[in-house]
């Protein structure tokens, strides 16, 4: 029987690892020339765009426990209680009003998925967003924040952008002005046709 046939070991030139060293310098080199970009966190502030969705922060104020946020989350990370409070009437012969009070208001970060539903149903501006995102925690538990909490971060919230000069007048701010201008125009009166008097015809 034939003895099987060994492979032979392949022979490399040495001079082919001196153009690949120095294409790898070259690159070294390229790299050490330009500015690192490198953020020395958190010792440095990041940079974060503008509308950044760190958190949700609540403006307890503005909240009327109409639960309508808590309705429209796809996830079911927000809790509200509340109860109704009965306001007497301010003058004589008048109806009692009832509102309601918050009694909680909490979210549950480990659930929420940041979507901003919330934030875009709310019909009374009671949440907003903000660019805060240093609220982690040991305990997953320790993520269900509650009204307190959430008020506290309503300072971090940015202003909102400048409408652009070109766009249209909002639907709400055109009505408004339209009434007020109605308001302090006097009702034009209809003017009144003009009688001609036929001119007398010359005697012959």
């Amino acid at each position: 029987m034939s003895e099987p046939v060994k492979p032979q070991p392949s022979k490399r030139s040495s001079g082919g690892a001196v153009p690949g060293i120095l294409k790898g310098l070259a690159t070294t080199a390229r790299t050490l020339a330009r500015p690192t970009h490198t953020a020395e966190y958190p010792d440095v502030a990041p940079h974060l765009p503008p509308r950044s969705r760190g958190v949700i922060a609540l403006l307890e104020e503005n909240c009327t426990s109409c639960m309508l946020c808590a309705r429209e989350c796809p996830d079911w990370c927000i809790y509200i209680d509340s109860h109704k409070e009965t306001i007497p009437a301010t003058t004589p012969g008048g109806r009692d009003r009832q509102r309601n009070v918050l009694d909680r208001f909490a979210i549950d970060f480990s659930l929420c998925m940041y979507c901003g539903i919330c934030i875009e149903v709310c019909p009374f501006d009671a949440l907003h967003w903000s660019p805060e995102f240093e609220y982690s925690e040991l305990d997953i538990r320790d993520l269900l924040h509650e009204k307190d909490r959430l008020g506290q971060w309503m300072p971090t919230v940015p202003p909102p952008p400048a409408l652009d000069e070109h766009a249209a007048e909002p639907a709400e701010i055109a009505a408004t002005n339209k009434s007020a201008r109605a308001a302090r125009t006097p009702a034009a009166r209809p003017a009144r046709p003009t009688r001609v008097t036929p001119a007398p015809e010359a005697e012959a």
